[in-house]
C-alpha cells in the first residue's frame, strides 16, 4: 500500500565514511550509472552479454497503487567524503543515520524528499552494528528526530579486512568450504570487497526502489522484518542455482567470474532478484 520510486530519475546521495581509493569510488559509481546506460549494439554473429541495465528491468516491473513503475533512470546526484570518521570507526543503526544528518545539516547534501536514496558506504576498517554477523547491509527511512526529515537510506560496508567469506561471498568463502583458496571465485574487478559491495548495493537500491517507507512491496506479515525481493533470491547470480551453487556465470581469458556487464566495459558478478511478473527469481537472461 505504500509509494514505489517512480518518479524520474532516481537520485543517489553518496556518503563516503573513511578513507576510499579513487578507483574504489569510480567502480562503485561506475556500477550505479550503468543501470541506466543503454545495451550496446551487439556485433553481428556474437552473442549477447546481459548488462545491468537488463538486471534493473526486473526491478523497474513492480508498481505503485496507481501502474507508476519503478524509474529506469538512476543517477549519482551527489557526493560527500566524510573522511573524518565524525562518528568514529564503531557505528550503530542510529549513528548512521546521525551521518546522513552530518551531511545534509552541514550543506554538502540536499534534503530530497521526491525521489532522493541516500547511501552510506562504511570503508574497511569500519565496525557496524551487526555486520559480519548478521548483515551485509540494511535500508530503512531516517527519523525526523533524528535528521529532520524522512529520507530513504541504506547502508553498506566494505568487508575486505572484517567478513569477506560473508559479505564478499562467492569471491571469499567460509573455511570450510576452502577460505579464500581453490572455493572462491576470482572477482571480476580485482578487488574482493568492493566487488562483494556491489552486489549489496544491488539488493539494496532494488529493495530500496520498491520499499521506500517499508510499506510496499515486501512478503510476510510483518514490515518490521520483512523479506524484500533480494531476500528471496540470496545466493543466485545465474540459471540453475540453488542448494549453495551460485548458478551458471560467465569468465574471461584470466578466470574472473561476472554476469553482467557496465559502462566502460565493466564487468560485474550481481545476485537475481524477485520477478512480479514471473514468480520466481530472475536476472537479466531470464526475461529474454
Amino acid at each position: 500500500m505504500g509509494p514505489v520510486l517512480s518518479s524520474t530519475p532516481i537520485k543517489i546521495y553518496l556518503v563516503w565514511y573513511g578513507h576510499w581509493s579513487p578507483s574504489q569510488k569510480l567502480l562503485i559509481k561506475d556500477f550505479i550509472l550503468s543501470i541506466s546506460t543503454p545495451p550496446p549494439k551487439h556485433k553481428p554473429n556474437s552473442k549477447p552479454v546481459s548488462t545491468v541495465s537488463d538486471w534493473w528491468r526486473t526491478v523497474s516491473l513492480y508498481t505503485d497503487q496507481t501502474g507508476a513503475n519503478v524509474s529506469r533512470t538512476l543517477l549519482v546526484a551527489g557526493e560527500y567524503a566524510d573522511t573524518a570518521y565524525s562518528h568514529g570507526k564503531q557505528l550503530t543503526r542510529l549513528s548512521i543515520q546521525q551521518v546522513i544528518s552530518n551531511a545534509v545539516k552541514s550543506a554538502p547534501l540536499p534534503v530530497d524528499h521526491k525521489n532522493g536514496i541516500y547511501l552510506v558506504l562504511t570503508a574497511d576498517d569500519v565496525a557496524v552494528q551487526d555486520f559480519c554477523r548478521a548483515v551485509c547491509g540494511f535500508h530503512y527511512f531516517t527519523f525526523p528526530s533524528m535528521v529532520g526529515y524522512t529520507l530513504p537510506y541504506a547502508w553498506i560496508g566494505n568487508s575486505a579486512k572484517q567478513c569477506p567469506e560473508v559479505c564478499s561471498y562467492p569471491f571469499a568463502v567460509p573455511g570450510y568450504m576452502g577460505g579464500g583458496g581453490p572455493g572462491a571465485l576470482k572477482s571480476p574487478n580485482g578487488d574482493v570487497g568492493v566487488d562483494g559491495m556491489i552486489s549489496v548495493i544491488a539488493h539494496e537500491l532494488a529493495e530500496l526502489s520498491t520499499n521506500p517507507l517499508v510499506n510496499a512491496w515486501y512478503a510476510g506479515e510483518d514490515p518490521t522484518a520483512p523479506t524484500e525481493i533480494g531476500d528471496l533470491c540470496e545466493g543466485l547470480y545465474g540459471t540453475g542455482g540453488g542448494g549453495g551453487y551460485i548458478g551458471q556465470v560467465m569468465r574471461d581469458r584470466q578466470g574472473r567470474t561476472f554476469n553482467m556487464l557496465g559502462r566502460r566495459g565493466r564487468r560485474f558478478l550481481v545476485q537475481w532478484v524477485w520477478s512480479p511478473v514471473l514468480k520466481a527469481c530472475a536476472g537479466p537472461n531470464s526475461l529474454d
